[in-house]
């Protein structure tokens, strides 16, 4: 009998820190990375008794601001749930999350220079967790817990199941990434934990899949920090849950973790249902309405984002699409890049200076590296100009000798004989032995016997 064959269902979910000055419900400090454990805490984000949260609007600003987008609806009512489990690092005994009525729901993005198009469910805000730090203390091993991250403001987006191989993965949550820069709400700086990726994976049979019946059940792999160790986690977890299916056996609904290590991963727990959370709405935050007028407003502090982006340096510059992600993939270097351009626009000896030959300066050179402001990096590039290209003088006396001493093709050309410009171009460069700009030598000569 032949063995059926699988194809791979992937959905994302996708934790973002925010950037926010204090935390999502109290004023203790939101920046919590390689600060002495349990130095920023206070009665509410430790969830003593009697204190109370208020929410913090920039975080509700900054979670509208990603799911616009990201293309998503904003909803007009929203309001926070309490989503009950028990687990050390969770001082409440529940976390102050979204159920129902999230801030953001839907939306459509496409993978850049893929044409594949992500089907968003939902984008909310909750209350990050605290830390387990785990050391061996007098020769035990310990798990010690850091409240300072307990109740910073997590953002999560949770994708339909649409993906359907790594690679798609990897160049979605990247684009992810990007935006949350160029919005500047979170560095999602994954080494300290400010962006974590989880992934939700099952296999499914092709001819179930075309249909668009899903499986029923789904692995889930837990706060992954890189790229890379997804791509990976997702490729083992495939491969395991491969072999068990054509052994015959029922996949489990579990949470697994990725061990680097082995290359392999490993379970975590069995997997909860949305009623073991026991939701229902927080008693003491009040629900947050939104006119349309205050979500326009939201959507008009929207900088341009990086498919818009890339898309006008593609057209406006004429660059490569390698030279126009790299520039994209770092909001400042984009910025960098335009304000040289607009300071050679500037400067009166600009000729030979090209977008691509900027940008080919600062890719493979690396010259924007030693000079962090761009006008020393046009200085630079002038000065460069000047050694490989004839000065504007040089270029001017050239012609002028060569449209003397040329009377016949000059007069060709005045008869309407534009082929003897191409002849006089070169006896200019001649003089300049080879080193006239081209353009330059061109307008220049096009000039005089214009006039």
């Amino acid at each position: 009998m032949e063995q059926p064959k699988y194809i791979p269902i992937i959905g994302l979910e996708v934790h973002i820190e925010l950037s926010t000055a204090s935390k999502l419900f109290c004023s203790c400090p939101a920046d919590h990375f390689g600060k002495r454990p349990n130095t920023q805490v206070c009665p509410v984000c430790l969830g003593l008794p009697g204190a109370l949260p208020y929410t913090n609007y920039d975080a509700v600003t900054s979670t509208i601001k990603f799911g616009l987008a990201m293309g998503s609806k904003i909803n007009n009512f929203s309001k926070f749930d309490r989503k009950h489990y028990f687990y050390p690092d969770l001082p409440k005994g529940y976390q102050i999350s979204q159920y129902d009525m999230p801030f953001c729901v839907g939306g459509l993005y496409e993978i850049p220079d893929s044409g594949f198009q992500i089907h968003i469910r939902r984008i909310h805000l909750e209350e990050d967790t605290g830390k387990l730090v785990h050391e061996t203390i007098d020769g035990v091993k310990s798990s010690l817990i850091d409240f300072n991250r307990s109740s910073v403001p997590l953002m999560e987006m949770v994708t339909e199941p649409d993906f359907h191989d790594t690679g798609s993965v990897v160049s979605f949550l990247k684009e992810v990434q990007l935006i949350a820069r160029y919005l500047e709400i979170s560095n999602a700086d994954m080494e300290k934990g400010s962006m974590r990726l989880e992934a939700n994976i099952s296999l499914s049979e092709e001819e179930k899949a075309k249909s668009g019946e899903l499986p029923d059940y789904k692995v889930e792999l837990k706060n992954i920090n890189s790229f890379r160790f997804l791509e990976k986690a997702i490729k083992a977890e495939l491969t395991r849950q491969g072999e068990l299916l054509l052994a015959g056996m029922k996949i489990q609904q579990e949470t697994r973790g990725w061990d680097e290590v082995k290359q392999t991963t490993y379970l975590q727990r069995v997997k909860e249902e949305t009623n073991d959370y026991r939701y229902f709405p927080e008693p003491d935050l009040p629900p947050i309405r939104f006119s349309e007028s205050q979500i326009a407003n939201i959507k008009s502090q929207i900088p341009e984002l990086p498919k818009d982006k890339r898309d006008r340096f593609e057209k406006q510059f004429g660059i490569s699409k390698d030279f126009t992600n790299i520039l994209i993939s770092d909001k400042a270097r984009s910025e960098y890049f335009e304000e040289v351009l607009r300071l050679v626009s500037l400067a009166q000896d600009k000729l030979g200076i090209s977008s691509k030959m900027v940008a080919d300066l600062m890719i493979n050179k690396k010259l924007d590296e030693q000079f962090p402001e761009p006008a020393g990096l046009v200085k630079r590039i002038l000065e460069m100009s000047n050694v490989e290209y004839s000065s504007n003088d040089d270029v001017e006396k050239a012609v002028k000798s060569v449209i003397i001493t040329n009377e016949k093709a000059v007069k060709d050309y005045q008869a309407g004989n534009g082929n003897v410009i191409g002849f006089l171009i070169g006896i200019v460069q001649k003089k300049l032995n080879g080193k006239g700009n081209a353009q330059a030598v061109r307008e220049k000569l096009l000039e005089k016997l214009q006039s």
